[in-house]
């Protein structure tokens, strides 16, 4: 085959190179009108430094593909362009769909897209887009403006005026980026696939810097005596005899500058009225940007592992507030109104063996669910509905308790029931209140927003007024703080993004005290244990492994933590030190209003690098080679499954690749095929991650008692009913164990539980009046087919069926 490369060739290459220029200067455009510049820019200023850094991507894109475009070529010249065309539409659908990622949460995507499996990301971005006809259109006019651009170019531009023209342009923005790399090197101005590319290579570069192999180490550096973990708290408390409730609620979303007087306050009345009440910390940081990373952090004073502690692959033995309580009598309980698989939190309170969950599927009927966006998507339970749950569930609770709650309704897209009625309030509180730091357009452009922060007050406020009312009340310990401050809104700084509240609310508060020193939910296990130890009676409690020291309870600004934090999954880039905060290379002053202002201390910025760096090593160390808590001295702990070599190679060969669902398929097919034990293995590698997916553990307990392993069976079965209560299938599941294993006198009764549930399945009926004809209760076995065949007349196996019991 002989390679004919001529001018023509490069000519066609070169125009399409140029159309994809000009494909991401519309794009980038289109993002530039999506959003509202502030102050400090001009629309002209970030247009053009978007531009810069849109030829230079494109440019190095056109000569990365070059050498791919030559053997296309070689090839086939005929088909060469067109693949090549192809290859660019793709990458203009990536950056568009980046952009439109940009544009609604008002971050650039990186390395955290490693940190989601692909349900959570589609689960992600559902939640935050109505999908519809008109939603697809960019992704069909882009990629025609590509081949528009290059008809165009192709009809009206010569070879010659290319070349110089070319040149031209090269030097022109080589020019500029040279003068305004600040400016183009800004993170909100940068191509978005420039970003994402080079935050991956950051990240697998960190992550092959932090392998464990560069530690020669064998100690517990987090392992420290408990008595080093002071009680600030107690001088602010009456005590009573007995321990008390402990009510932990986490806000999705509550930042503190949608709290009381500061820069988007006004529309949280119940809250900004619980500070004068509250022990109350206005200096207060998560220590992630993002929900995965609060239950490790506020619990258990945790660190981050790779991409967030509940991602690591096998869970390090370490104690939090969970387990430690329940050691000490306490009833725990979590409560949630949406999946607790999402972000793997399932994993992290089992672990603790926390006792009771209550997520979306433990609600009944009479909850109202979000209702789901144009593509069937909900997140599930809104806040109210969340605190209506909560409350039903406490009364058959033993005390002590700790309850944790996590809100959900202050997230894309938010929904919630009534909406109109806190628009109205958002309405009216723009009307009365003069004291508002934002202006009036500025609430009207996220008016959705500001309204789901005022139900989500609004819920809270119905939830401590019903609590009140209890006999509990009196000696319960409320926490409130936020998971992270919301996203959509804009940030002033790099330091907001971690800035939430955190309130300590109590009837048996002596009085209200207002903090201005700095802490993190790090910090708050160490305190709540400390003061509980203090004042009643625990089990003794001789080492943990915090990272933080405790609530710092001074009055005047300060911080005397050292606090890293990690913006999203696998980012641990800015750190917290004195009043400084270091970020991407930066440093930042910070101010005792909390604000930032950046400086220039090469010293210290080498310092804190450096420290930034030893932390992440140690983060690195602890979290791979569970060096966190020694297992010999953690009483709390449970184990997850392990598998030997040859069950993890028995588990790749059959489903390398596969999802968690598929792999279920599989495992299916093999009980089915009378492969038990392989159908149990994929099971039990699926519950590993995902224990509470429920057919999973059903069919695992199908298959132990077809093996006649009738107790394990029932034990699983029984574990699918109190994770998932109305999924029928394995009540279906205990009917017919119970049967084969000559039980039956257990059916009625897990029978009565799946009605009391609401089953409606026809077949569960069926069954049990199967079990009563077999134990000779024919009456109630002809009432229950009469039922069943009044809603199914014509279904023959119930007719023949009922004809035998005449």
């Amino acid at each position: 085959m002989k390679f004919n490369f001529k001018n023509k060739d490069f000519y066609g290459y070169a125009c399409t190179t140029l159309s994809l220029i000009g494909v991401f200067w519309c794009i980038s455009l289109f993002e530039a009108l999506s959003l509202k510049t502030s102050a400090h820019d001009t629309l002209f200023n970030t247009i053009f430094f978007k531009f810069i850094n849109d030829f230079w991507v494109a440019l190095i894109v056109g000569i990365l593909l070059f050498p791919v475009y030559l053997l296309l070529h070689y090839l086939s010249k005929k088909y060469a362009l067109n693949i090549i065309k192809a290859l660019f539409v793709i990458i203009i659908i990536i950056q568009f769909s980046l952009v439109k990622y940009s544009v609604t949460t008002l971050l650039n995507l990186g390395a955290d897209l490693l940190g989601y499996s692909f349900d959570d990301i589609y689960n992600t971005v559902s939640a935050s887009e109505s999908l519809s006809v008109t939603y697809f259109i960019p992704y069909i006019l882009f990629p025609i403006l590509l081949i528009l651009f290059f008809k165009l170019i192709e009809k009206f531009v010569s070879k010659r005026k290319l070349t110089g023209g070319g040149i031209i342009l090269i030097v022109l923005f080589g020019s500029a980026m040279l003068i305004s790399y600040n400016n183009t090197s800004n993170k909100k101005n940068q191509n978005k696939i420039a970003y994402l590319t080079a935050d991956i290579i950051k990240y697998q570069k960190d992550k092959i810097n932090l392998s464990t192999t560069a530690f020669n180490r064998n100690d517990y550096p987090l392992l420290k005596p408990f008595h080093t973990s002071k009680d600030v708290l107690s001088p602010f408390f009456n005590m009573k005899e007995e321990k008390p409730n402990i009510v932990v609620l986490i806000v999705e979303g509550l930042g503190t500058e949608f709290i009381g007087h500061r820069t988007y306050g006004g529309f949280t009345p119940y809250l900004d009225g619980l500070i004068s009440k509250s022990l109350y910390w206005d200096h207060f940081v998560s220590t992630t940007g993002r929900t995965f990373g609060v239950l490790p952090s506020l619990l258990g004073s945790l660190p981050f592992g790779d991409t967030g502690f509940m991602e690591v692959p096998q869970t390090p033995s370490h104690i939090s507030l969970i387990s430690v309580l329940k050691a000490n009598g306490y009833t725990t309980s979590y409560y949630s109104g949406d999946r607790s698989g999402f972000d793997k939190k399932i994993n992290f309170l089992e672990y603790n063996e926390i006792e009771n969950i209550v997520d979306e599927s433990k609600y009944e009927q009479e909850y109202i669910k979000t209702e789901t966006n144009s593509g069937g998507f909900s997140w599930g339970y809104p806040d109210a509905e969340i605190f209506k749950k909560t409350l039903a569930s406490l009364d058959d609770k033993k005390q002590p308790r700790l309850d944790i709650i996590m809100t959900l309704s202050n997230h894309e897209p938010f929904k919630f029931p009534n909406k109109e009625l806190h628009e109205l309030k958002v309405d009216s509180i723009l009307n009365a209140n003069k004291n508002l730091k934002i202006s009036k357009e500025e609430v009207l452009n996220h008016k959705d927003i500001y309204a789901t922060l005022n139900y989500t007050d609004a819920s809270i406020k119905d939830f401590m007024t019903a609590y009140a009312k209890r006999k509990d009340y009196n000696n319960t310990i409320f926490i409130i703080t936020g998971d992270h401050r919301l996203i959509p809104i804009s940030q002033k700084d790099k330091l907001c993004r971690f800035h939430v509240p955190l309130y300590i609310y109590s009837p048996l508060l002596k009085k209200a005290e207002r903090f201005k020193s700095v802490s993190s939910h790090w910090d708050v296990a160490p305190s709540i244990l400390a003061f509980l130890a203090k004042n009643y009676k625990l089990n003794n409690l001789e080492e943990t492994a915090w990272m933080g020291e405790g609530l710092d309870t001074a009055r005047q600004f300060r911080n005397i933590h050292k606090i890293p934090l990690m913006r999203y999954k696998g980012s641990i880039n800015d750190y917290m030190y004195q009043d400084y905060l270091y970020s991407d290379g930066e440093l930042f002053k910070i101010k005792e209003n909390f604000n930032t202002s950046i400086i220039d201390d090469e010293v210290l910025i080498n310092q804190l690098s450096d420290s930034l760096m030893s932390f992440k090593k140690m983060n690195a160390y602890v979290t791979q080679q569970n060096k966190i808590f020694p297992d010999s001295l953690n009483i709390y702990m449970k184990s997850r499954i392990d598998f030997s070599e040859a069950q993890l190679a028995s588990i790749k060969t059959m489903v390398n690749g596969l999802s968690f669902d598929e792999t279920f398929e599989i495992a299916r097919e093999k009980a089915f095929n009378k492969e038990r034990e392989k159908a149990q293995l994929l099971c039990d590698y699926i519950l590993n991650e995902l224990p509470n997916h429920a057919d999973a553990r059903t069919l695992k307990g199908r298959t132990l008692a077809w093996d006649g392993y009738f107790e394990k069976a029932e034990a699983e079965l029984l574990n699918v009913v109190k994770r998932s209560p109305f999924y029928y299938d394995s009540y279906l599941a205990l009917l017919d164990m119970y049967w084969w294993s000559g039980q039956e006198h257990k059916s009625e009764a897990i029978f009565k539980k799946a009605i009391k549930n609401k089953i409606k399945e026809p077949e569960l009926s069926f069954k049990m009046a199967q079990a009563y004809l077999r134990n000779q209760n024919t009456k109630q076995a002809i009432k229950l087919m009469d039922s069943i065949i009044n809603k199914h007349p014509n279904n023959t196996n119930y007719l023949t069926f009922k004809k035998t019991l005449q």
